[in-house]
């Protein structure tokens, strides 16, 4: 099968995100200007560089419903920091209540029953329990083809790390299971690694 987008696939469910999977979920947390806290899943998430470390999540659309841009956009915006919480399977069920559209002056860490702690290096709330959280500050916020599709790139400025996470000196994702995201309704969770090593490391 081929299809060029422009004109549509022709099945039932659209597969592009079936096709670029999985993919790591950002777990978004900010806190507006006037100080309601928020939390919600972007699933194009990615690091983007080591030195200084950086990363971007991808936002697209408005708010389900409104003419306005989503909350999380919105409060970085204005305030120009962010944190990043690394989502795990046991934690899917919150993640997905804090998904919900609900209006801007609620809290969703409240919402989804999330407990939270303060960032150190940041004016930001994080979610107290994940496996790890990054602190951001804002580098930049490009628009994307579409009109409402925005890319935020941010460098990560403090990293907490849960401490049953760290076995023999390495960050273990298998201690703690973490969520991916695919297409459709669909998600996945790492339950095991395997080594390959570079020809050029050898």
């Amino acid at each position: 099968m081929f299809y060029e987008p422009k004109d549509g696939h022709g099945l039932p469910h659209n597969p592009f995100n079936a096709i670029i999977s999985p993919r790591p979920i950002a777990w978004v947390s900010t806190r507006s200007a006037s100080g309601t806290d928020n939390i919600a899943p972007y699933s194009f998430f990615n690091a983007v560089a080591y030195v200084p470390p950086q990363l971007m999540f991808a936002s697209q659309g408005l708010k389900a419903g409104l003419n306005t841009s989503k909350d999380t956009l919105a409060n970085i915006r204005e305030t120009g920091v962010f944190c990043v919480n690394i989502v795990e399977f046991a934690m899917r069920d919150a993640m997905n209540r804090s998904s919900e559209t609900l209006e801007s002056d609620v809290d969703e860490f409240d919402f989804a029953r999330i407990d939270k702690a303060e960032c150190t290096t940041i004016d930001c709330p994080r979610a107290a329990d994940v496996p790890a959280s990054l602190e951001c500050k804002l580098t930049e916020i490009m628009p994307l083809v579409g009109g409402k599709n925005f890319v935020v790139f941010g460098e990560v400025t403090g990293v907490h790390m849960r401490d049953d996470c760290l076995v023999d000196g390495r960050f273990d994702v298998t201690a703690f299971k973490p969520l991916a995201r695919l297409g459709y309704q669909d998600y996945a969770v790492i339950e095991e690694v395997f080594t390959l090593t570079r020809p050029d490391e050898r």
